[in-house]
């Protein structure tokens, strides 16, 4: 499986699992229901997001401009969840890219207010880690 299904793959295992609280593995199983493609690197990104979810949602907090986390729609909260996981914990993939495929992500699965939202929250994100680098 290519980097980016998983990716989209993640964002609607994030998404019913926050909606509907259905079980990790019912959630990979639902969204690979019809392939036959290994989900490794996807049950790697769910699971590391839900173990992160804590520090996770911190960070994001940090970040949103007159808006509160449990208040952003969950496709975007599942996409912000999966993008900060990447950006904090995954040194293999460049921040650029995985802020890239954010709004790819949100471009698919949400709105024109929203992917420029992902952007913006993404954007600031970063410009206050390479801040804290200096």
């Amino acid at each position: 499986m290519k980097r980016r299904t998983a990716r989209e793959k993640a964002v609607q295992c994030l998404f019913q699992i926050d909606m509907a609280e259905v079980p990790v593995k019912e959630a990979i199983d639902l969204v690979m229901e019809d392939s036959k493609e290994n989900a490794q690197y996807l049950r790697y990104l769910v699971d590391g997001v839900l173990a992160n979810l804590t520090e996770i949602d911190a960070e994001i907090k940090k970040y949103l401009r007159g808006w509160q986390l449990e208040r952003i729609a969950n496709v975007d909260r599942a996409i912000l969840r999966l993008a900060f996981y990447e950006i904090m914990f995954e040194a293999d993939t460049p921040d650029k890219v995985v802020m890239n495929e954010a709004i790819e992500i949100a471009k698919l699965f949400s709105d024109e207010a929203s992917h420029r939202y992902i952007n913006g929250v993404l954007a600031s994100f970063l410009q206050a880690r390479e801040a804290q680098k200096a």
